[in-house]
């Protein structure tokens, strides 16, 4: 028998009604006071904790590896446990965050080191933002209405297009520009040339043709490679940006511009500055463990092992 003609007409409107379904689910669950929602969150986080086996064990293998010399297996737990009532509160958090008005922002939100990025940002060479996947991160477009700037987001598009297409919608409404990272870096250079902002997340695993193997937490962790060729290339300064969470609020962390390291070897330069980018989220995520991503295999892209040779 032949297969039926794909119908696009159908499959556009399948996926619109699917888009329509989430939204309209966010919405509900944006009806939830926020001091409610944390609550809940506490429960949900900890069932997930319980339910989800898989990432439980991931989070607190990575955990141990990182933290167990200053860690014992309790507070591990304990912290583990966190991460997981962290992840919820993302959900009604962005939920939540979609009532807001623009009255609303400087209620909730504050920032922290505001001058750094003024004074980065006056250099006219654009600015490179290092962020990660701390505290609710998918709320961090909101610094747009505290320091007008104009934000361009890199990011990996879902592969669950309804859900993509509200995320993108969720992460643009503050006025920031989404760019997927395929085949950026001639728009990314346009951008800065611009004068713009550019923000990248930097904490998670890539294969190693992507990045180079620098240290994170005494362990090596394939390392996206991109923000330092594109440092070290344009010079446009690195500033760190993390939204970290706080009761009833959220602080947006902007650190001093990370000194760029350029000399005649452009290989070792790579290394040397995505090594700086990883110690800053280091530093970050040992400040504020639980809001970390550590339900996310970093580390498991493994440095090159050559075979032995035969006796």
């Amino acid at each position: 028998m032949k297969a039926e003609p794909v119908n696009a007409h159908n499959m556009f409107l399948s996926q619109k009604n699917t888009y329509n379904a989430i939204l309209l689910l966010f919405k509900l669950w944006g009806l939830v006071p926020l001091k409610y929602a944390y609550r809940l969150s506490s429960l949900l986080g900890l069932v997930a904790f319980w339910a989800d086996k898989k990432h439980r064990n991931i989070t607190i293998d990575n955990l141990t590896r990182a933290l167990g010399t200053e860690k014992n297996p309790q507070e591990i737990k304990i912290i583990a446990k966190r991460v997981f009532k962290n992840l919820v509160s993302i959900i009604f958090e962005i939920a939540w965050s979609m009532r807001l008005d623009q009255k609303d922002y400087q209620k909730y939100f504050w920032g922290r080191g505001i001058s750094n990025f003024k004074s980065a940002y006056e250099k006219r060479k654009g600015i490179l933002i290092l962020t990660a996947h701390m505290g609710n991160w998918e709320l961090l477009p909101i610094t747009t209405a505290i320091i007008p700037f104009p934000l361009n987001i890199l990011f990996r598009p879902l592969d669950f297009l309804p859900l993509d297409q509200l995320f993108i919608h969720l992460r643009s409404r503050f006025g920031a520009k989404m760019l997927s990272t395929a085949h950026s870096m001639r728009k990314v250079l346009s951008i800065l040339k611009q004068g713009e902002v550019i923000a990248m997340l930097m904490d998670q695993n890539v294969d190693w043709y992507e990045g180079v193997f620098v240290d994170f937490f005494g362990r090596k962790a394939c390392t996206n490679k991109g923000l330092a060729l594109l440092a070290r290339k344009t010079e446009a300064p690195v500033v760190p940006v993390f939204l970290i969470r706080k009761e009833f609020g959220f602080i947006v962390e902007i650190g001093k511009e990370v000194p760029l390291i350029k000399t005649d070897d452009k290989t070792k330069d790579i290394e040397a500055n995505t090594q700086q980018y990883n110690k800053i989220i280091e530093d970050i995520i040992r400040r504020y463990p639980d809001q970390w991503f550590w339900v996310h295999q970093r580390w498991k892209t493994k440095p090159y092992q050559p075979w032995p040779k035969k006796m």
